[in-house]
């Protein structure tokens, strides 16, 4: 299973780097085992209750995420490739589009496992910044929480698990970073942890370790709040494939953040279409040296006879053939609206707002309970401006004429209770 999966990746990647080698792709080449562990994670989270994985990541490796963790159909990601993209509902109110948006999407996808436990992944759109994402995600994580009635501060956080993916000089550099993870503990804001990945390529865009940033680690960060870190060679398929799920088990165990630094390297620039060379001729020079990881565990079973040169070609064919299969369908795949929209949102779309239940309230009565949040006990001392503020907010309550956001907001909630 792990060979097959380094193989999806690595094909995936040489796939689309030869049908599309003019544009960008923000390849994993150099960390391709991150696929791999991500799988492994979600195997071991569904053994332990998880019902759903939302996952916000930049732009490196998101296609192969999508492909291969997802199961985005491959035919959908070509065909945003070509960038011909024809609608098939002409009244939609939206239009095909072409450039980078493809690693901005998002999508989401439910597996059914052959006990029959399932397991919906998601991966969150976001725009270019790096690691904006991470708030949302674990906004979303808190949120789906609460709708499932999960009460705050439990161990019953186990169903809805959050994975943020990092770059490593965003990881140590990104101060969004650290407002998310300092979350960790603090009440009414737990996810019950989260698994951070840094896909540590040991360069950031053109920038070293050490001229990026001050700690040894770009992990180090996570010290701060006691999160164990897992460092792990990219290279090392079954290292990677065992802390993956280790990380996995301890987050679904403790409900405590987790960090893995996957360290591996960028094969290319920081897109395809860089020259990396320029800015860091010595690095890359023995980059071009290394052996994919796909290849160097090929080569393990091999020379321990675990599989033939026949199984191995067998296996390369038929990932090569569904490839080729989903370029041919690309050419005249036609896109939906529904393609970019979840369940829940297709349920609310669904719902009639003519028919909706009017919630306004009486204007004598919405007057009277303006006045009630409004106007101050005279047998209490105020100070003089608060006093004239709450003298404003009656005003224009009676009047109808002024209303200030502050005042809306009391009435909205005063009318609730």
């Amino acid at each position: 299973m792990l060979l097959d999966r380094l193989f999806w990746t690595d094909e995936f990647s040489n796939f689309i780097g030869t049908k599309f080698n003019t544009m960008k792709r923000f390849g994993l080449e150099g960390c391709e085992s991150f696929i791999a562990g991500m799988k492994s994670s979600m195997d071991s989270i569904v053994t332990t209750g998880a019902k759903k994985a939302v996952i916000g990541m930049p732009h490196r490796g998101r296609l192969n995420i999508l492909a291969n963790v997802v199961r985005k159909p491959m035919e959908q990601l070509f065909a945003e490739f070509i960038g011909t993209v024809p609608i098939e509902d002409k009244d939609a109110n939206w239009q095909s589009h072409t450039g980078d948006a493809k690693y901005h999407l998002g999508t989401n996808y439910t597996r059914t496992y052959p006990d029959g436990k399932q397991l919906t992944v998601e991966v969150l759109a976001n725009p270019s910044h790096l690691e904006c994402i991470n708030p949302v995600v674990m906004g979303r994580c808190r949120a789906e929480n609460h709708s499932r009635n999960v009460r705050s501060d439990t161990k019953d956080r186990d169903v809805i698990v959050p994975f943020l993916i990092h770059g490593d000089a965003a990881f140590a550099g990104q101060g969004v970073v650290y407002e998310s993870m300092q979350m960790q503990d603090l009440k009414n804001y737990s996810v019950g942890g989260t698994i951070h990945v840094i896909v540590n390529n040991q360069i950031g865009f053109t920038t070293v370790p050490s001229k990026g940033r001050s700690g040894m680690y770009s992990s180090d960060l996570a010290k701060s709040i006691n999160a164990p870190i897992f460092h792990v060679n990219a290279d090392s398929a079954e290292d990677v494939n065992y802390v993956f799920r280790i990380a996995a088990e301890y987050r679904q165990k403790y409900n405590h953040d987790v960090v893995i630094d996957l360290i591996g390297y960028r094969k290319f620039g920081h897109n395809e279409l860089d020259q990396p060379s320029f800015t860091q001729p010595m690095m890359y020079k023995r980059i071009a040296e290394m052996t994919p990881v796909a290849r160097i565990y090929e080569q393990e079973l091999l020379d321990n006879g675990t599989v033939d040169h026949a199984t191995i070609e067998r296996m390369k064919k038929r990932i090569v053939a569904s490839l080729e299969e989903a370029y041919v369908k690309s050419k005249t795949h036609k896109f939906k609206a529904e393609d970019w929209i979840t369940d829940q949102w297709e349920a609310i779309q669904g719902n009639n707002v003519e028919t909706a239940i009017k919630t306004g309230m009486e204007i004598n009565a919405l007057k009277d309970v303006g006045n009630k949040i409004t106007i101050l006990p005279e047998d209490k001392t105020f100070h003089r401006l608060i006093r004239k503020i709450f003298e404003q907010r009656t005003a224009s309550i009676q009047t109808g004429k002024g209303i200030d956001w502050g005042t809306a907001e009391a009435l909205a909630f005063a009318t609730l209770v």
